[in-house]
């Protein structure tokens, strides 16, 4: 078997509103028909495969798996939606109405469907991480005419875009050779620069606090922390981890157990390629007040800020990081998917060495990130409240 992935640097964060939630719909749109290709699905299943993909706020991932000796089946496919992409007026109007649905699923008519539209509005004043990648309202979707589709898919999808890796049960030369023939003549075209306006420092805490139909009242939290490739990334990784990964983190410890105030508290990193947010998320048991939950995290975070973390703390942690990276890095379609996630951060080859960084993390390196963000000035707050 092998995996071609071709990631494309196109994401959310490209679009201007009112014309957001378009690189998604693009994804939808990617499997709609080119120039000789009248299904994409059923060709790549004709030849033994299956394929799908996903849409973030800075890029757009396509991936199929086929025997390895139908390799061009695949490239000849993913070369002849990038240079010939179909695009017609009824393939937009279905798919478009396939998103809008979609949208209602997700945001409107689930539980907490919206909780990610309100933090990132709240946390981002400036910068287009404001939205997440299905849109930030149905009116943008709908209102989109297929001209805009199509100069938005001109504008940003591109040979020059795109990052190809193919991994599995094939030799270099093989592969070299199969993606010379179906890309090595595909011409580039003008594609518009990534521009993001950068978002300023906060300097004051934010609170929302909106009331929904929900079994359990949520508080997130979002401070401000360093892009993907900052220095900085990987101790406000472990931080995050030191929080939260697993019964002997001190979330789980010093927090869940002790006050019986949550029923989940944990904290992550959004990993975006700009600054980004590192949240901590608690959902409230039934008997606990929003003031008593939010008191019980600012008492372990200040404990934190106050006393440090131990050595033993980081070892662990850190330990037990690297040994899910490589966990998830043994099979071939994670390999492809991630080969190209770190060639979009500038060097494929940091698969094989950041975790090299990790290892070098000391407890002062974990408190000066935790000191940088775990500031009120620097958090914005959204009180998800279950109605009484």
């Amino acid at each position: 078997m092998v995996a071609v992935n071709v990631l494309y640097l196109v994401g959310s964060s490209d679009e201007q509103p009112p014309l957001t939630g378009l690189a998604h719909l693009l994804e939808h749109l990617m499997f709609t028909g080119s120039e000789h290709v009248i299904n994409f699905d059923e060709a790549l299943q004709a030849a033994g495969g299956e394929s799908n993909a996903w849409t973030s706020v800075d890029a757009t991932n396509y991936y199929d798996v086929l025997p390895a000796q139908n390799l061009e089946t695949a490239l000849w496919l993913e070369s002849d939606r990038l240079q010939g992409l179909t695009l017609s007026d009824e393939s937009i109007t279905t798919q478009k109405s396939v998103v809008i649905e979609e949208f209602k699923q997700r945001c409107l008519n689930a539980p907490y469907g919206d909780l990610s539209h309100l933090i990132s509005r709240l946390a981002y004043t400036t910068h287009s991480y404001q939205w997440p990648p299905i849109g930030r309202t149905i009116d943008d979707i709908e209102a989109a005419t297929a001209d805009d589709v199509r100069r938005f898919h001109y504008s940003h999808y591109g040979v020059d875009r795109a990052i190809l890796c193919i991994s599995g049960n094939v030799s270099f030369d093989v592969a070299f050779q199969a993606v010379n023939k179906w890309f090595g003549d595909i011409n580039p075209h003008p594609v518009d620069p990534r521009i993001h306006v950068p978002e300023p420092q906060q300097t004051q805490p934010r609170m929302l606090e909106v009331k929904r139909d929900v079994p359990q009242t949520i508080i997130c939290r979002a401070y401000q922390m360093p892009g993907r490739t900052h220095e900085l990334y990987p101790a406000c990784d472990i931080l995050s981890d030191v929080l939260s990964n697993g019964k002997s983190a001190r979330f789980y410890q010093n927090v869940m157990l002790s006050t019986g105030l949550f029923t989940e508290l944990d904290a992550s990193v959004g990993g975006t390629l700009d600054n980004g947010l590192f949240y901590v998320r608690g959902k409230l048991a039934p008997n606990a007040t929003i003031q008593q939950a939010q008191e019980a995290i600012d008492h372990e975070l200040d404990r934190l800020l106050r006393d440090g973390i131990t050595q033993y703390e980081v070892e662990k942690f850190v330990n037990k990081h690297i040994a899910t990276e490589r966990f998830e890095n043994l099979g071939y379609l994670q390999q492809a998917m991630r080969l190209c996630l770190y060639e979009q951060l500038g060097d494929a080859g940091l698969i094989n060495r950041e975790e090299s960084h990790y290892l070098a993390l000391t407890p002062s390196d974990i408190m000066l990130a935790a000191n940088r963000l775990l500031q009120p000035h620097n958090c914005s707050t959204l009180v998800y409240a279950k109605n009484n």
